[in-house]
């Protein structure tokens, strides 16, 4: 038994102890090229979780991880076969019912910890602020925290050198041999300010990419994978930490 893992501990040992923040571990369900399982985002998510989770509690901070959540926004992919989608309304409304049982219990602060990038937690996290005014709301992105450069040759953001390293390093059994998979090539918008990145439009993902994957995997090992976990999970049990131990009424300086 993990006791900062919701899923592993019991009432004897949480009846008598106070949490500080709870963390909700957030993914999605979808294909990832022709390689990778379709729990991806949810395996990266309760491995680095609970990597640290870990890490924070042994620093002293009580913190709690909550069951991962499975389905994430995939508007984008909805031909796209079994790519499960929760639209984001759908997600607010699972969020204030969660908010609302960790407030009415005590707990003052909650991270979502995303793991995948059709989700974005910012606006939902503004209105349910103005409900709770007392508690403390605060989202990251893992794979975002890191210099991706330092630990992968080639870039992308969906089944790529990154995804594919972790995933053969966490689950091995799960990922086909790397010469099955597609080579993860994106086409680019036409139009300049979406190119630019000061304008936006959702990815229509079948148009976009013709394997479902956006990154060159081929280059991927699993003790890149081992590395890269290693550290973003430090860099992430660090933050747990430091919300935990901030006054949410003197939290700048």
């Amino acid at each position: 038994m993990r006791p900062y893992i919701l899923a592993e501990t019991n009432w004897k040992a949480l009846k008598e102890e106070t949490i500080e923040l709870a963390v909700l571990p957030w993914g999605a369900t979808e294909a990832h090229n022709y390689h990778l399982p379709y729990g991806t985002d949810v395996f990266e998510a309760d491995a680095i979780a609970a990597a640290s989770g870990k890490i924070a509690w042994e620093a002293g901070a009580k913190v709690m991880i909550l069951p991962t959540i499975p389905f994430g926004v995939n508007t984008g992919q909805a031909d796209i076969y079994l790519d499960i989608n929760l639209n984001p309304s759908t997600q607010l409304a699972i969020l204030k019912d969660i908010v609302a049982v960790l407030h009415r219990q005590g707990i003052p602060k909650l991270l979502i910890l995303n793991s995948h990038g059709g989700n974005d937690f910012k606006t939902m996290l503004r209105e349910i602020g103005l409900q709770y005014p007392d508690m403390f709301f605060s989202t990251c992105n893992w794979f975002q925290a890191m210099d991706k450069t330092q630990y992968f040759d080639e870039m992308g953001d969906h089944a790529d050198e990154m995804e594919t390293s972790l995933i053969q390093h966490l689950h091995p059994n799960l990922v086909l041999p790397l010469e099955e998979a597609g080579e993860g090539k994106e086409k680019k918008t036409k139009i300049t300010g979406i190119r630019e990145g000061w304008a936006w439009s959702e990815r229509k993902w079948s148009l976009v990419t013709d394997d479902t994957g956006i990154g060159n995997p081929k280059f991927s090992t699993p003790d890149k994978g081992e590395r890269f976990l290693k550290d973003v999970s430090q860099k992430l049990g660090q933050l747990l930490v430091e919300i935990a131990a901030t006054d949410i009424q003197n939290r700048y300086e």
